[in-house]
């Protein structure tokens, strides 16, 4: 259950591109809560660039991404930009000789993920996919729970995210030329989670509504795997959902309150009709990225190509479920 101190993990200095909001939360997880630094920034927009600088205290930034990726004092790249330029900057970044954290979704479809593990390898740099949750000491604390058969054979798992988002046709979230849709924003989260405690299912049924630009709105997912477990995942962007989840098991069950993907509280509960609480545990944390960035720090200075914890092989895994409940619900991105 113990999740090593991101304090304690080497030092380790950083680009970040694309300064969004969520590279705002990353800046402030490196600079307050790890050993690291963010030394450089680069945006499109060079006046982003300085003034994400100059909030977060980093000593360089750049118009645009080539002198980001050449800055000889970075070592690691951050990549924040929309979902549909991961694979071009991870690769840019690669072909610099870096190390990347790409946000999730890691890119539009398997054959860019393939790409970007591809030249990871060849170019002998980790790279990872930036989900967080997998890191966080709750997530640590449910699978520790999970392998003591304390809830015995799983049957179910149950997870959804979805947000109240009134957005705009030109938002990026509802845009098919960046990928927009509810699967690779915020479906990615419940996926991710159910495929780190279960693995690649051997099935996927999906059912959707869609945009008025042809995204995906809500998408509903079935995933079957051996025996008797199946596991249900839900995602929209027109209502806020609970955000939680719950593992099933033959002896037991563990709750996860929302936001299920961000630090908080778990609890035990018993299979029988009471339902009793066993025990509980509160997994509260400050920001929740620093561990992340840590588990990047820790595979650079061991001189790995990916993540322990998250890997390679269940970044395909969950990408392959997005790609075939696009596919079931017939969301195809421009260029696929």
């Amino acid at each position: 259950m113990t999740v090593p101190d991101p304090q304690d993990a080497p030092p380790l200095r950083w680009g970040i591109l694309a300064p969004g909001g969520i590279a705002n939360k990353f800046a402030e997880a490196v600079r307050g809560l790890t050993a690291g630094t963010v030394v450089a920034v680069g945006s499109r927009d060079g006046g982003r660039a300085v003034d994400f600088a100059a909030r977060h205290g980093i000593p360089r930034s750049y118009a645009g991404y080539e002198q980001l990726v050449r800055d000889d004092e970075v070592e690691a790249v951050y990549v924040a930009s929309p979902h549909s330029a991961h694979r071009d900057h991870a690769l840019l970044a690669i072909g610099a000789g870096k190390h990347v954290l790409i946000e999730k979704a890691l890119a539009r479809n398997g054959s860019e993920v393939e790409e970007i593990f591809t030249a990871a390898e060849a170019g002998g740099v980790f790279a990872m996919e930036a989900m967080w949750t997998r890191h966080l000491p709750h997530i640590a604390w449910v699978r520790d729970r999970i392998a003591s058969g304390a809830i015995g054979e799983i049957v179910t798992i149950t997870a959804d995210h979805g947000q109240s988002l009134d957005l705009p046709a030109a938002h990026r979230l509802k845009n098919p030329d960046l990928a927009g849709g509810a699967i690779l924003d915020l479906g990615v989260y419940p996926v991710s989670f159910v495929v780190d405690l279960l693995g690649a299912p051997q099935e996927v049924k999906a059912v959707g509504r869609l945009t008025e630009t042809g995204v995906d709105g809500h998408v509903s997912m079935v995933l079957g795997y051996p025996g008797r477990t199946l596991a249900q995942v839900d995602t929209t962007l027109w209502t806020k959902t609970p955000t939680t989840a719950v593992v099933s098991g033959t002896e037991g069950s563990i709750e996860i309150d929302g936001d299920f993907y961000g630090p908080g509280l778990v609890r035990l509960r018993r299979a029988d009709r009471t339902r009793s609480v066993v025990e509980e545990w509160d997994g509260s944390a400050d920001n929740g990225f620093q561990f992340q960035a840590a588990e990047v720090a820790r595979g650079v200075a061991a001189g790995r190509h990916e993540s322990v914890r998250m890997t390679w092989d269940s970044s395909r895994a969950v990408m392959a479920v997005m790609d075939e409940a696009r596919r079931q619900v017939g969301v195809v991105y421009p260029g696929e």
